[in-house]
């Protein structure tokens, strides 16, 4: 069975995957459109790199069900495998091979036909931008680079549906946007892009996203979503001098939940912003710590995680707070 034209390029249903007595994942359940950039987001070890390699037939799910362009992930592997693109973080290049050396290698692991070969080698150089590296061995290539390389190997057969787990670990900002710039060109050819990463603003870039935590989803949604709607508490950016001085004493305020460096400044999760306003403004005037600025803000993707994942915690462990 293959997906149809305008159905979800995958459908998770209460999977899960146990190793021993340890639940890696627990019962997660989600859908991805076609055509969509959706993003897979937690900390490490949070279950993101199981759920990929599930998805991807490389490992069996102990339980639950799911599809990856219409083929079963329990009964086809083989299928989906063919039907994908795959890049791991560690990018899964020949380093003894030059540029082209790779792209004919994976041109035969993929089966591509001979008179295809040449021109879809041409289509991946000139997508990354190698066309002055063709020749370099990869060993000497630098990680924005590699990078490319990497996704273009994994596109060469044209798949549908393309998983990146963790693609831009490692590589300078400028490589990311750039990197983000090719996902764009692809999805705007209706591929599919399922990416898992850590780096909380490049959920921005995606579609939607959800969040993964303990092996489990605590939200999932678009990115105004998850920030405008999923976070009860409010967030106040305070600006003000030598902020790591005084982010111990805000956080001993009545209804103020925590804070943390951001910038030059402080976000301060708090129950309800006017008094903690007030209270904040107080506490610097008589510290002797000039105030510059004290604002209500949009949370960012970092806030409402931060919370959400607290909420958790507080939910699962009600002593957590007493222990330190």
């Amino acid at each position: 069975m293959r997906v149809t034209e305008n159905g979800p390029a995958v459908v998770v249903q209460n999977l899960e995957r146990r190793f021993g007595s340890f639940v890696a994942v627990n019962r997660i359940s989600f859908t991805v459109a076609q055509g969509e950039i959706f993003g897979f987001l937690g900390p490490n070890g949070a279950g993101k790199s199981t759920t990929i390699r599930m998805l991807c037939g490389i490992l069996a799910p102990s339980g639950g069900t799911g599809t990856v362009a219409g083929f079963d992930v329990r009964t086809e592997p083989e299928k989906i495998k063919s039907h994908i693109g795959y890049m791991s973080q560690k990018f899964s290049l020949y380093e003894d091979l030059t540029v082209e050396e790779n792209i004919d290698f994976y041109s035969g692991i993929y089966c591509i036909p001979p008179e295809k070969k040449k021109g879809r080698k041409e289509w991946v150089i000139a997508m990354a931008g190698l066309e002055q590296h063709r020749h370099s061995r990869t060993a000497i290539l630098s990680g924005g680079w590699k990078q490319r390389l990497a996704i273009g190997c994994a596109i060469l057969h044209e798949p549908p549906i393309i998983f990146l787990d963790e693609p831009t670990s490692g590589v300078d900002p400028i490589s990311r946007r750039a990197f983000w710039d090719l996902i764009y060109e692809l999805t705007g050819r209706g591929v599919t892009v399922f990416v898992t990463t850590h780096y909380m603003d490049e959920a921005e870039y995606c579609d939607r996203m959800a969040l993964i935590y303990r092996g489990e989803i605590i939200a999932i949604g678009t990115p105004e979503v998850l920030k405008r709607e999923l976070m009860q508490e409010e967030v106040l950016e305070v600006q003000c001098e030598r902020p790591q001085d005084v982010m111990a004493e805000v956080e001993k305020i009545p209804g103020v939940k925590e804070a943390a460096l951001f910038g030059k400044g402080l976000h301060v999760v708090v129950e309800a912003a006017e008094p903690a306003t007030r209270d904040i403004r107080s506490l610097l005037t008589q510290l002797g710590f000039p105030l510059v600025r004290v604002e209500k803000i949009v949370p960012s993707l970092e806030d409402v995680f931060v919370s959400l994942i607290g909420a958790r915690d507080r939910a699962e462990s009600p002593q957590a707070g007493v222990q330190g």
